[in-house]
């Protein structure tokens, strides 16, 4: 196999009537096949779309990177009577293999009823054993050991994934080392909330109680950390690394169309029309059960199907691809020094919420990475308590904005080894509230204490140990070119820590701080 194109395995999301699995088992691609021409700009639902058109997560891997499927002669890797192609002994290291986990729930192929997630976890365990052993039979000289493998999901497919990593009991030391990364579109990794409770542990129809917090924790094996934190969102590092996990988070709930907009209704704000954003994602866990970090993140003004969906949407497919084939990751973050009031209520019992936006995008693209913004619910907020007490620590002045990957192959020349993207970082004025009662004197709502964009260039060493090249600019100061060199910190897990100052007005209300870039080789 050549790193870093190893088999992709996709499980698709929950299917929840019989004719929904029956639809999906029609499908020879589980909806990974599924593209759009169309691209929401704005969160007005008047204004017409942008024409955008994505031929799909599938085609794409293809026409990109050569992938293809593993289906020969009408039959799938798992049927009985299917046979390589003519010439091989196997299927090759870049193959997508569709895990089909609903076609024994179908009228189709089945008796027509759902599993237990456990049971579609075991699946997902003997699939891998198959597409190692193929991958192995067709690749000289691969040893079944240095198999890997590469996890991608939607929706509830997330959970199957977590349950078949986590859970013991449900899959094999073997096929749980040979994934060497899971990426989740959209994946209700706390549950499902539907009027801000959580979905009923007795609503066993149909396995809706697969997204009840008590459950989840008897299939994921975190019965004693649900009872600690009440959240599931979860992984202890030393059952899988959290630095391979990437969760690609949807913001436009709008344009879920599910029971007719019910759904939406029901979920509510700040959710992708069926899961919440802070449901979206997973944190880390150490050997004490103590929380240590956020995976990987990213933000998409997608909704979580449709079409306006998440899966065939371009920004999932590039944070997809980077985060499997790129070459430098780069970990984004706010560290707020210094927030100043107004004269008039400074010193006063002030309460607020800071919001802090971000729009990142590689150079020339007309599509963001990542896309947080108040107007869809997703910013990083804090508030001023959090900002300004000491006993709040130091934590809680560093915020975390989101991931992006960044990989060579966007290069617009040979010649040119530079990695460029830049990153729009606005942090709202809040609402100030002096004594509990709203201050709405000379203060604007919905303005900004800063706004700016940073444009960011670097250049990896062409050797391991060397020296990165790493510039940048504030627009505002030169506009479309970075021409300051941004001196680095080398971290001992061959890491870069850099530092870029930023500062709000000199007088009044105001914010001061630094964006802090962590960065590091990716795929090496």
């Amino acid at each position: 196999m050549e790193a870093p194109f190893f088999p992709i395995i996709y499980v698709r999301g929950y299917a929840m009537t019989e004719g929904e699995r029956n639809e999906t088992a029609a499908d020879p691609f589980c909806g990974f096949n599924v593209g759009s021409t169309m691209y929401r700009a704005t969160v007005n639902r008047n204004e017409p779309p942008k024409k955008f058109i994505f031929e799909s997560p599938f085609l794409r891997l293809a026409s990109d990177f050569g992938y293809r499927d593993v289906y020969e002669n009408g039959a799938d890797i798992m049927d009985r009577d299917w046979q390589p192609p003519r010439g091989n002994t196997g299927i090759p290291a870049r193959s997508v293999v569709i895990y089909r986990y609903y076609d024994a729930g179908s009228s189709i192929f089945g008796d027509g009823r759902s599993s237990d997630i456990e049971d579609y976890a075991r699946g997902l365990d003997g699939l891998i054993q198959r597409v190692r052993e193929l991958v192995c039979a067709q690749e000289p000289g691969l040893k079944p050991e240095a198999f890997r493998c590469y996890l991608v999901a939607h929706s509830m497919g997330g959970l199957v994934v977590r349950a078949f990593l986590q859970n013991k009991a449900l899959g094999s030391v073997e096929s749980r080392a040979a994934v060497d990364k899971v990426f989740t579109y959209a994946t209700p990794h706390n549950g499902i909330d539907l009027l801000g409770i959580n979905v009923p542990g007795w609503l066993t129809l149909d396995e809706i109680n697969t997204f009840n917090h008590r459950r989840m924790a008897q299939y994921l094996a975190l019965e004693a950390v649900a009872t600690r934190y009440q959240r599931v969102d979860f992984v202890h590092e030393s059952v899988f690394p959290l630095d391979r996990i990437f969760c690609l988070v949807g913001t436009n709930r709008s344009d879920y169309e599910v029971a007719k907009g019910l759904s939406r209704s029901f979920v509510g704000h700040g959710s992708d029309g069926l899961v919440k954003v802070e449901n979206a994602s997973v944190w880390g866990l150490d050997d004490n059960d103590v929380v240590t970090r956020t995976c990987a993140t990213a933000y998409a003004y997608r909704s979580h199907s449709g079409h306006y969906g998440i899966v065939n949407s371009e920004e999932a497919y590039q944070n997809l691809v980077r985060f499997l084939f790129g070459d430098v990751r780069v970990d984004l973050w706010l560290q707020v020094d210094a927030v100043a009031l107004p004269e008039e209520i400074d010193g006063k019992n002030v309460d607020a919420l800071y919001q802090f936006e971000l729009l990142a995008r590689p150079r020339g693209k007309r599509w963001y990475l990542s896309r947080r913004v108040a107007e869809e619910d997703s910013p990083a907020c804090r508030t001023h308590q959090q900002l300004t007490d000491p006993a709040a620590g130091a934590g809680a002045r560093l915020v975390y904005l989101s991931t992006v990957f960044l990989a060579n192959r966007a290069k617009v020349s040979t010649a040119d080894r530079t990695l460029s993207y830049s990153m729009d970082v606005r942090i709202r004025v809040p609402d100030y509230e002096v004594d509990r009662a709203f201050w709405p004197n000379q203060h604007y709502e919905g303005s900004y204490l800063f706004r700016d964009s940073l444009v960011v260039v670097l250049e990896p060493p062409e050797q391991a140990g060397g020296d990165w090249m790493v510039k940048y600019s504030w627009e505002s100061k030169n506009v479309g070119e970075a021409n300051l060199r941004l001196p680095y910190q080398q971290l001992a897990d061959d890491k870069l820590r850099m530092e870029v100052p930023f500062s709000g007005p000199a007088s009044g209300p105001s914010i001061r701080g630094k964006v802090v870039l962590i960065a590091w080789a990716w795929n090496t």
